[in-house]
């Protein structure tokens, strides 16, 4: 299984990245976590052989933006968008006129459902919890492949991260947040908030993900990181916009 990595900063589009988006490639089907502007390039590594399923953690621009340039997809075997409850009617008047082309329109077959809380069978296991956050987001589990794949972004350092997380092959956390620095009224992640839920909940590998775009201003803030972090957390991964991995 390959996890790449199209979209790597959290808010805005800067030099060190894209906004935030996440490939997971089984053999079967085609997994997209969230769609910020990183998901433009997933064109760049999807076969057209797979159906293709889109999570999104919450609405906030920098996870949607990239909803605009689904129109210059061709999935021949279709894509299905996933979104927490009460999302329907934000997702339509976003994929929509005037912003961009709806869903009923796009150039191969696209559906949108909403998914309550809990275990799902889609037809593979995915387990949605909510996260801390301002607005309503949630964190998503998926089973493939014999293998789990956790993506937490955005929160801060809560219960669910660490049951979605329980086990992991991977666990994706955000990374908002510099070494040290708090949020309490923004919640999100510092590497060692991560390490701290990717220990409790002892995923075997935590990527980091989501650096905050007004922080993390050079690819080489990040690098402090891997530096700093890496034999705290063996196999730490500190992603960058195109880095493909394999689990």
């Amino acid at each position: 299984m390959k996890v790449t990595f199209l979209g790597t900063n959290g808010w805005y589009d800067t030099v060190t990245g894209n906004t935030c988006s996440v490939l997971v490639q089984s053999a079967e089907y085609d997994i997209v976590f969230d769609a910020g502007n990183g998901i433009a390039k997933a064109d760049r590594y999807i076969t057209q052989k797979k159906p293709v399923y889109l999570f999104l953690s919450h609405f906030h621009i920098d996870h949607i933006a990239g909803l605009h340039t689904l129109c210059k997809f061709r999935l021949r075997k279709g894509l299905k968008i996933f979104s927490l409850p009460g999302s329907s009617a934000l997702l339509d008047t976003f994929v929509n006129e005037p912003f961009t082309v709806p869903l009923a329109q796009l150039p191969f077959p696209a559906e949108a459902a909403e998914l309550e809380e809990g275990i799902h069978q889609l037809p593979f296991p995915v387990e949605c919890r909510p996260l801390v956050h301002p607005a309503p987001c949630f964190g998503y589990r998926v089973e493939l492949d014999g293998k789990v794949v956790t993506y937490c972004t955005d929160t801060g350092v809560c219960d669910n991260a660490v049951r979605l997380g329980r086990d992991a092959d991977l666990l994706i956390t955000e990374c908002g947040l510099k070494p040290g620095e708090e949020s309490p009224l923004w919640p999100h992640l510092n590497p060692q908030d991560a390490i701290r839920i990717a220990r409790e909940a002892h995923a075997r590998r935590l990527a980091l993900v989501h650096f905050g775009a007004e922080v993390y201003r050079t690819l080489d803030d990040r690098r402090a990181v891997q530096e700093q972090f890496e034999e705290e957390f063996p196999g730490l991964i500190v992603s960058t916009d195109d880095l493909t991995i394999e689990i």
